[in-house]
Parts: C-alpha cells; sequence; structure tokens
C-alpha cells in the first residue's frame, strides 16, 4: 500500500536545498544550521496546545496515573530517549514515564520493516501496560498518521486514558485522535521527507517540556535543582554535594558527609542537616510533606 503523503508538509521538497550534494561542507552545514534554527519559533507557536497538554497530564500523574510515549522510528527512539532519563534525573520509578517503540527494543538500533504500518500492535503494546483512567498517552508521530501510533492511541482512548498527539503537520489524523492536539510545523527538511531532522528536533524539545514540566509540577525539582536525584557515579556525587551545599550554606566537606549517610539522597541530606535528624527522621518529615523540600523547608 502507498500512502499518498506528498501533501504533507514534512513530504515536501524545498528548492534551497536541491544542490546540496554539489556544495561545500562549510555552505551545508551553514544551510542546515539556518534551518535548524527555524524550529524553536515552531514550537513556540503552540505553546498554549502544550501547556494544556502537561496541566492534563500532570494533574493525572499527581492522581497516580503513569506517562507513556509511543512512536515509530525516529519518534520511537526519542519516546525511549525522554522517558529512560526520567529516573536519573527526577528519581522516578522507571515505570513511572514508559516510552513504547514500534517493533519493540530491536528498533531502537535498527529499521524493523513494518513496525510503523501494524495498527493492532499499537493496541496491544498499551492493553500490554495495563494503561487505565489515571495515565496519559503521548502519540508522536512527525507525519501524524502512523498506524501504530494511531492504533496505541485509540486503545488509550477507549480505556479512559489521557490522550495527546505530537505531531509536525496540520489537521493530522493523529490530532483528530487525540484529547490534546500538538502540531509543530517546521515545513520541508534539508534532505527531503527525513524528518529525523527538523521534525525530529521539534519533537525532542516538546517532550523536554513535557516531562520536565511535569516533574516541576509533581514537586520533583526544588528551584531549578534536581533534588530527587541519586548520587550514583563520581560526576553525580560532585553535582549532589554542591547542590547541598548551596542549599543549606553548610561547607563541601559536610555536604559530602551528610550525603554519604544520606545514601547519596540529596533531599534527604538538606533535611538532616536543616532538622538535624537522621536519614530515617529525614524520610519521615518528608512524608509527612508530600515529599516535597519546599514544605519542610518552610515547617522549620
Amino acid at each position: 500500500m502507498i500512502d499518498p503523503l506528498p501533501e504533507l508538509s514534512t513530504e515536501q521538497s524545498d528548492p534551497r536545498y536541491s544542490q546540496i550534494d554539489r556544495l561545500p561542507t562549510s555552505e551545508i552545514a551553514q544551510l542546515m544550521n539556518q534551518a535548524d534554527a527555524t524550529v524553536p519559533t515552531a514550537v513556540g507557536a503552540v505553546l498554549p496546545a502544550i501547556t494544556a497538554a502537561i496541566d492534563a497530564i500532570s494533574a493525572r500523574m499527581a492522581a497516580g496515573g503513569r506517562l507513556l510515549y509511543v512512536g515509530a522510528g525516529t519518534s520511537g527512539r526519542l519516546a525511549v530517549l525522554d522517558a529512560s532519563e526520567c529516573p536519573p534525573t527526577f528519581g522516578t520509578d522507571p515505570s513511572l514515564v514508559q516510552g513504547v517503540i514500534a517493533g519493540g527494543l530491536p528498533a531502537l538500533t535498527r529499521s524493523v520493516e513494518g513496525a510503523e504500518d501494524d495498527t493492532s500492535a499499537g493496541e496491544e503494546a498499551l492493553a500490554e501496560r495495563g494503561v487505565g483512567a489515571l495515565d496519559s498517552v503521548v502519540g508522536i508521530s512527525a507525519s501524524g498518521r502512523a498506524p501504530f501510533v494511531l492504533g496505541a492511541l485509540a486503545e488509550a482512548g477507549r480505556r479512559g486514558a489521557l490522550t495527546v498527539a505530537l505531531s509536525c503537520n496540520h489537521r493530522t489524523p493523529l490530532s483528530a485522535a487525540a484529547g490534546h492536539a500538538i502540531e509543530v510545523v517546521v515545513g520541508p527538511e534539508v534532505v527531503t521527507g527525513s524528518t529525523r531532522l527538523k521534525a525530529g528536533t521539534a519533537q525532542k524539545l516538546v517532550l523536554n517540556m513535557i516531562s520536565t514540566i511535569s516533574m516541576i509540577r509533581l514537586g520533583r525539582t526544588y528551584g531549578n535543582n534536581m533534588i530527587e536525584m541519586s548520587a550514583m557515579n563520581a560526576k553525580l556525587a560532585g553535582r549532589a554535594a554542591r547542590m547541598v551545599s548551596d542549599i543549606t550554606g553548610v561547607s563541601a566537606e559536610t555536604a559530602r558527609e551528610t550525603l554519604e549517610a544520606a545514601g547519596g539522597q540529596a533531599k534527604i541530606a538538606v533535611v538532616m542537616i536543616e532538622h538535624g535528624v537522621d536519614a530515617d527522621g529525614a524520610r519521615t518529615l518528608l512524608e509527612s510533606h508530600g515529599s516535597r523540600l519546599g514544605e519542610v523547608r518552610h515547617a522549620r
């Protein structure tokens, strides 16, 4: 089956780039840089839609729901990438934010032929994860018509989940299937149809906003600090110690020692220092204030 895609802006050929194979490297790089610079403006044009989706997602997550991203190809890889960064950045359980890619794990590193076109596989992927009414499902597709993603979004809707569509074309089938539609129209790519370029960049920017702002709304940051971060390696241990020192005003040495006693958890260390309690006492205090560091600090 040949899908009539030529009318999509992401499939158009831009005449400005028709001779790029004859240009020197420096000129191609400049053209790509100029094209990429238009992406943030395209994202900015749909900030109201992004904001509405994030508010709806974070409300369901606050009530105990999960966030699932679903995509195929580049969109699926970006889905898995953004989801996989949440545990180390925000200290979340890996099940809280999930990335679902057509073709499964093998598709992360190579193309799985036909996976994108399997509507029923998208439905099954959501059913297998037991998606329910508190969950939020973000379908990601540059064209806005990938059958796997459409199937997943339809199944999510049938199960009462919040549905969000993220595409890079106007009035897409994916948008029509979702409760919230985000259409970041970036136009033709430098290499015709290669939506891993501007479209992929736009999708990553929006996913950054969705995951980061949702976590801020859930209290998993303090100011602009990754307060839920665990110091699991030397780089993160140094970052966590600086964070604890900056927040509490103690010396770097005291911050490091307390952080070690706190099992590498920066938020626990801050409460230990400011309330003069041990790690268990800090955890109890945090639990009594909804695990929000700001509320514990204000209760001093």
